[in-house]
């Protein structure tokens, strides 16, 4: 059995936010310098180039990469053997309000969704929990602003509606979404389970590296097709038009009722921030 001090949670959670929200990942910033070289629309081209000035310019002055700093999603996966000496959750929300606090980020979170008071620290962080075989912990951080987390939608479709029932939620959802998510953007989707675990799918689905496709061979030409179909829509960066409308598409599934076809779009901007570590 393993014993893993409440302290050192905190301290790697706040060292995680600072970096999830002035680092992009190496996989985004990939795809996004990719999306500029192969972009055939001169705005569409020309915007994707101010949003890498804008990354140049972040990580120069270590700066956060975008001004909404987000929700603290935290996902932590905690070995069955490991022992955290202290409590897990004020650990992680004390790590946030270190992070947020020692960063300078923006403290987004309101205490009461209708009475709108900040925390002023940006707590209590949104954390999903999820315990794995072994006695390792593994923390990601994954900063979700609004701009993008507005634009999420669920349906429960009906079996009947199949792959293109589907299809045409995720189309539509994209459609209707248009500019509000600050694209070029990152599409999780989550297909299954319930009402709520379908919706987790979709979150989860951004947590992917954009070049790692769904191991089912079946899924992975699904998100191939479902993205190809995103960039034929012109809406392009920032909603200007062009080629470039989403730089990635994750499809996370799992098993569901046999009267059931939930399915969950859940977007990010094209700074889909994360940041992981192992303890």
């Amino acid at each position: 059995m393993r014993t893993i001090k409440a302290e050192e949670i905190t301290r790697r959670v706040a060292t995680l936010c600072i970096e999830a929200n002035t680092c992009l990942p190496a996989d985004v910033k990939a795809a996004l310098e990719k999306a500029r070289e192969e972009e055939p629309w001169p705005l569409a081209k020309q915007t994707l180039g101010l949003l890498r000035s804008n990354l140049d310019v972040a990580a120069a002055k270590e700066l956060p990469i975008c001004q909404d700093t987000g929700m603290a999603c935290v996902f932590v996966e905690l070995g069955q053997d490991v022992h955290v000496e202290g409590d897990l959750e004020a650990a992680v929300n004390e790590g946030v309000r270190r992070g947020y606090g020692d960063g300078y980020l923006r403290k987004s979170v309101v205490g009461d969704p209708l009475r709108r008071v900040n925390t002023g620290d940006n707590t209590p962080a949104f954390l999903t929990l999820h315990l794995v075989p072994g006695e390792g912990c593994r923390i990601t951080v994954a900063p979700k602003g609004a701009g993008s987390e507005n634009m999420s939608r669920l349906a429960m479709l009906k079996p009947a509606d199949g792959e293109q029932g589907v299809k045409e939620f995720i189309m539509d959802t994209v459609k209707w979404a248009g500019s509000n998510p600050c694209p070029p953007i990152v599409v999780g989707v989550g297909i299954g389970g319930s009402f709520d675990k379908c919706a987790a799918l979709a979150k989860k689905a951004l947590l992917r590296p954009l070049d790692v496709p769904n191991p089912d061979p079946y899924y992975a030409a699904l998100e191939q097709e479902l993205l190809e179909k995103i960039n034929e829509l012109g809406i392009g960066p920032q909603g200007f038009g062009g080629h470039t409308t989403a730089l990635g598409l994750a499809i996370e599934t799992m098993p569901t009722h046999v009267a059931c076809l939930p399915v969950a779009v859940n977007m990010s901007c094209h700074v889909t921030r994360r940041a992981s570590a192992e303890l």
